[in-house]
């Protein structure tokens, strides 16, 4: 969440509030400011009430040990210090009241967009660069969903007879396919980049969730279990809290992961769009990088943690270009978001594949993760990035529109062939 301080006084809090308009988010978000502003204001009060509360409490407590010392009567005044302490037991309670009603309201604020954001919506987005040359159309190309029919590589209606619209079953060599793009980008990612590969719980409890941002804002659009825990919907959020709550020493930055998980969403599809093969699903694989960083690094880390994940997409021979994502477009804990976007031959258009996020300290301070510079230094919040390396579904489609061949079969790079076993998919293998 937001650095409280940004809410303390005039200038500070119109500084904020510009910034957030950057996203374009409307009443709603200028309701939500106000209405933190008052309750900063309550709870400066509060807090007030109860340091003074406390400071006469200590008062009379010494004077009252002052006045038996000295062998005097204290009784008049022990009569009193009952009042004073009940007061000021209150005046605490009334303190973390108001302490959580701001931070509850907090929760609810996203995160300010970096200086280099472009203001506005998805159509303010902008392309920052490109690789590789899109395939040309063709009438022979087909879309994934005839490809992977041909192929016998998925079946959609079985999977939707299995658990309903959204969760794909892979069979063959499809299921193959998912299994060696996954060990290939995690090979990558742990012997080239540098990554230390962990394999986290698929399920996440209330706090684990909250401290990424996916609650409370995001609850609806989770799958959530009758014993209160929740599905990930990305590798990010148990990784990421991997050290939440925790002072790490300076020379242990940076902290860099890689995860393979299921991931499971519910909003995946919900307007009717692309719902057709794999394009939206809500159950897909993906890797996830995260990084733990100093503040002064996450700039650089930032760039470095997109091309990483470029690198799979090079590794791939996929053409795509890199997006620098529009304020109001972003989700609703990043600071600076970079997507990755593929081109689909066979749909012919662009499919995101991964987003390479900075937080800066948002994620901490939900989080309480924090280090600590130098022995005996004052702890001080990490900076939390992120970015899909990558997301399989979108992965495979160009995969396959971009490999297929006028035959019918499919090529995959030589980068990929070692783990599938083969260089190209043809129709009636297995």
């Amino acid at each position: 969440m937001l650095d409280p301080r940004s809410f303390r006084d005039a200038e500070a809090f119109s500084a904020l509030r510009a910034r957030l308009a950057a996203r374009g988010a409307g009443p709603d978000l200028d309701a939500l400011l106000e209405r933190l502003r008052a309750l900063a204001e309550k709870r400066r009060a509060a807090i007030g009430e109860a340091d003074a509360a406390k400071a006469e409490l200590n008062a009379k407590s010494r004077e009252v040990g002052e006045k038996k010392r000295r062998g005097e009567d204290a009784a008049g005044l022990l009569a009193s210090l009952g009042a004073v302490s009940a007061r000021t037991e209150a005046a605490g309670a009334a303190a973390a009241a108001a302490e959580a009603a701001f931070e509850d309201a907090l929760r609810y604020v996203p995160n300010v967009p970096a200086a280099d954001v472009p203001a506005g919506d998805a159509t303010h987005n902008t392309v920052v660069r490109a690789w590789g040359e899109p395939a040309e159309p063709a009438e022979w190309r087909a879309p994934h969903w005839d490809i992977g029919k041909s192929l016998g590589l998925f079946d959609f209606e079985r999977g939707a007879r299995l658990a309903g619209s959204g969760f794909p079953l892979f069979v063959g060599r499809g299921a193959r396919l998912e299994r060696s793009l996954i060990a290939f980008m995690l090979d990558l990612h742990t012997r080239e980049h540098g990554y230390t590969e962990v394999s986290p719980p698929f399920l996440a409890n209330r706090e684990t969730m909250t401290g990424t941002g996916q609650l409370p804002k995001f609850e609806e659009d989770m799958y959530r279990t009758s014993d209160d825990l929740f599905l990930v919907p990305t590798a990010e959020v148990p990784v990421t809290n991997i050290h939440r709550g925790e002072v790490l020493a300076g020379e242990e930055l940076p902290k860099k992961y890689v995860a393979y998980t299921p991931c499971f969403r519910r909003e995946a599809g919900a307007h009717g769009a692309d719902t057709r093969g794999l394009t939206r699903v809500h159950q897909f694989d993906k890797v996830e990088l995260v990084r733990i960083e100093r503040a002064e690094a996450s700039p650089a880390a930032h760039e470095e943690l997109t091309r990483h994940a470029e690198t799979v997409l090079q590794r791939l021979g996929l053409a795509y270009r890199v997006v620098l994502i529009a304020a109001g477009d972003m989700g609703f804990a990043n600071h600076r978001q970079y997507d990755l976007e593929v081109w689909a031959p066979g749909a012919r258009k662009w499919l995101e594949v991964s987003s390479c996020s900075t937080y800066q300290d948002f994620q901490a301070r939900r989080m309480d993760l924090r280090y600590r510079a130098a022995r005996g230094a004052k702890p001080e919040f990490v900076h939390t990035l992120n970015g899909s390396a990558l997301a399989l579904p979108r992965t495979m489609i160009a995969l396959l529109e971009t490999g297929q061949q006028p035959d019918g079969s499919v090529r995959v790079s030589e980068a990929l062939a070692p783990y599938l076993g083969t260089e190209r998919l043809e129709p009636g293998g297995r």
